[in-house]
């Protein structure tokens, strides 16, 4: 392998990850690149961020439905305060 920065090695990992189409694929992907407890943390970040853009629950109705801590969804949160906001609205429409 090449001397490659982490800074590349991440544009060539998200490029290669736009190169998948299917769920199954994904599935297939993330179970060579991530552990079990790894996509566990993916798996509840997405409730908490989803949860977070819908705007229905409190956070401690999210820590209790989801078996999450609070201090998991203020980072969900913090997260969100963060990314551009034409972003948000577009996470907004595909979660929601």
């Amino acid at each position: 392998m090449k001397n490659e920065s982490a800074e590349n090695s991440w544009e060539a990992f998200l490029e290669l990850c736009a190169k998948i189409k299917t769920p199954e694929e994904f599935d297939q992907f993330f179970s060579l690149f991530l552990t079990f407890e790894e996509r566990e943390i993916m798996a509840s970040r997405y409730l908490i961020i989803k949860a977070l853009l819908e705007g229905d629950l409190t956070q401690r109705e999210m820590a209790d439905a989801y078996k999450v801590s609070i201090a998991q969804i203020t980072r969900g949160s913090n997260a969100l305060k963060t990314i551009d906001p034409k972003f948000k609205k577009t996470l907004e429409k595909k979660l929601t």
